[in-house]
């Protein structure tokens, strides 16, 4: 994470992963556009946030539940995945970027969880698509509003072969997550190898999982 990023902000990127990785149910997935979606996963993530007090005090367990059961379908996590990693996911072999996908999911969900409380009392609101009906990918551009200065939250969004809407990246105020991590993992590698940015995402993970005990 950024280290230059304020509290809210870090608020705003944890209710964006939340929202990105955070999709119930997908009934009205094919006949809704991207800024509908986003503003329906945004609803009922605070909806759920709100709801549920374990979530809201970081239960890890839980949330990896939450996430491993009803979250990842509705994830283009192999491009997310793919696209952090940079050149070195094509030099990677199939048990690697396995692995890789893995860990990442695992870091996100961790590094996130503890600061879910911090969102509870913000709301979303999905500016006006400028987008063709008939667009495969599309950014929604939206505002996290509660306390302070709104927050620049935006979605890239793609549109799977069953007519459904994924997010692959997000940005607050001009961070984009894939490409804040694409710069790290491009430091491990070139120092270390497919293996080393591997072995160093386990242990932050490692790491993370000790903290929340």
């Amino acid at each position: 994470m950024n280290r230059f990023l304020s509290r809210r902000h870090f608020s705003a990127w944890v209710l964006g992963i939340a929202c990105s990785l955070g999709v119930v149910g997908g009934a009205h997935a094919a006949d809704e556009s991207a800024d509908v979606f986003i503003k329906r996963v945004s609803t009922d993530i605070l909806g759920a946030i709100k709801a549920d007090k374990s979530i809201r005090n970081g239960d890890v367990n839980k949330i990896i539940v939450l996430v491993d059961d009803r979250v990842m379908p509705h994830v283009n996590f192999l491009r997310m995945t793919a696209s952090a990693v940079g050149p070195g996911w094509r030099q990677a072999t199939p048990a690697q970027q396995k692995r890789l996908q893995e860990e990442f999911e695992i870091l996100l969900v961790r590094t996130y969880a503890g600061a879910l409380g911090q969102v509870s009392d913000q709301s979303i609101f999905v500016k006006p698509l400028r987008a063709a009906a008939d667009d495969k990918e599309v950014l929604v551009r939206t505002e996290v509003r509660g306390k302070g200065d709104p927050i620049q939250l935006d979605y890239r969004v793609e549109k799977a072969a069953d007519g459904s809407w994924k997010v692959y990246n997000m940005n607050v105020m001009g961070i984009w997550l894939v490409e804040n991590y694409k710069t790290q993992f491009a430091q491990e590698i070139n120092a270390k190898g497919v293996d080393g940015l591997i072995a160093s995402l386990a242990e932050r993970n490692k790491s993370n999982a000790r903290a929340s005990k």
